[in-house]
């Protein structure tokens, strides 16, 4: 396989993505919208400027059928990234996120079904979000899979979900591929069904098939002007604007924040290593980070004078905490994360500081979700 289309490739992970399977001798085709959200109204985004001269652009989008059709000619393999991401604003943006997601996957796959092709190989970027709450224990009942918490209890500062069978303290465990499937947003339900409609109709078409389920993704050329994702760039692009941080709930709220180079690793041990064929990998750090530690440490570096608060507000739909068992993906392709999230947030914090500072979009999109009736 030499000849690799990869949707969504001038976004966050598919430019990291194209430069390292260019130095690898892959002929890369990258299919991308350029959304205003990601690349600005110019469309002309430090991430669209790092592959544009590396690989064959096509301007287009998933949801036209004839701009997959262009796009797919002559590969080998597709690398599908393309999404419409964020899980507030996809609870409000239904449409969007369902054509864009489930819509623009069944227009891949039609052409796969019906037409002519030479795709050997597809990988599916998933998302830890279709877990919802993550795993634990119930030191009476087992391993559990908490229902969604309640708006009544998280009005008390009750932030911890509780076992459904006896009410009792969880314990947090590492989520596994084998773990209930919960989403708990719209963005959710639809990488849920985008990853079900490529593991299915791979079987019936006989083209192997991986679904990768990123966790947080983090690193140097994220978007700092997107408020809707990342808690990195939010938080510093307001640090560096001179604004406060408003931490919701306690704060105790963890996820588990993957480096992009780990991940861009990953995705290459998928597409290159045939154990991985028709298997679902999470893909994270393993590790547990609260969003205190994450203001903590980028007040500490950006040497910042804005205040941290924490205001006991919470986010309707808001999972508490989720990380990443990595047994399967580390004893199936040999994958193992190589930056620690100390390392890796000094590395991102570090090129920040080399970016003109952007318009801190934050109040708008919080404003946004107010008004929908989202945050309490």
């Amino acid at each position: 396989m030499k000849n690799i289309l990869i949707t969504g490739g001038a976004g966050f992970i598919g430019s990291n993505l194209t430069i390292k399977l260019v130095e690898k001798g892959y002929n890369i085709t990258i299919l991308d919208n350029l959304s205003e959200q990601i690349h600005g109204k110019n469309k002309n985004s430090a991430l669209f400027n790092s592959v544009k001269n590396l690989a064959t652009f096509i301007l287009g989008d998933v949801c036209n059928k004839s701009d997959w059709e262009k796009a797919l000619i002559g590969q080998d393999a597709v690398v599908h990234l393309a999404a419409e991401t964020g899980t507030g604003q996809s609870m409000y943006e239904i449409t969007r996120y369902n054509e864009v997601n489930i819509i623009g996957t069944s227009h891949f796959l039609n052409i796969l079904a019906n037409d002519k092709h030479t795709i050997k190989k597809i990988i599916i970027a998933s998302s830890r979000s279709i877990y919802g709450e993550g795993k634990y224990n119930c030191k009476n009942d087992g391993h559990i899979y908490p229902l969604d918490r309640e708006e009544k209890d998280l009005l008390q500062g009750k932030f911890e979900p509780k076992c459904p069978v006896c009410q009792g303290t969880l314990e947090l465990k590492p989520t596994d591929e084998l773990s209930e499937i919960h989403p708990s947003s719209i963005y959710g339900i639809t990488k849920h069904q985008q990853e079900q409609m490529i593991l299915l109709m791979s079987k019936v078409l006989n083209i192997p098939a991986v679904a990768l389920r990123y966790q947080n993704v983090y690193g140097p050329g994220q978007s700092l002007t997107n408020p809707y994702t990342g808690i990195l760039s939010i938080f510093s692009t307001r640090l560096l604007n001179g604004n406060d941080i408003d931490i919701y709930e306690d704060g105790n709220e963890s996820r588990d924040f993957v480096f992009i180079d780990d991940v861009v690793n990953a995705t290459i041990m998928a597409l290159e290593n045939q154990k991985s064929n028709n298997k679902i990998f999470n893909v994270g750090s393993g590790f547990a980070t609260s969003v205190n530690e994450v203001a903590r440490i980028l007040h500490n570096l950006y040497k910042s004078n804005g205040n941290i608060t924490i205001s006991g507000k919470f986010r309707l739909g808001d999972i508490r905490h989720n990380y990443a068992d990595l047994t399967k993906i580390t004893d199936t392709l040999g994958f193992s994360p190589e930056v620690d999230f100390k390392t890796g947030i000094a590395r991102f914090v570090k090129w920040v500081k080399t970016q003109e500072i952007q318009e801190d979009k934050y109040d708008y999109s919080i404003n946004e979700l107010k008004n929908k009736g989202l945050i309490k």
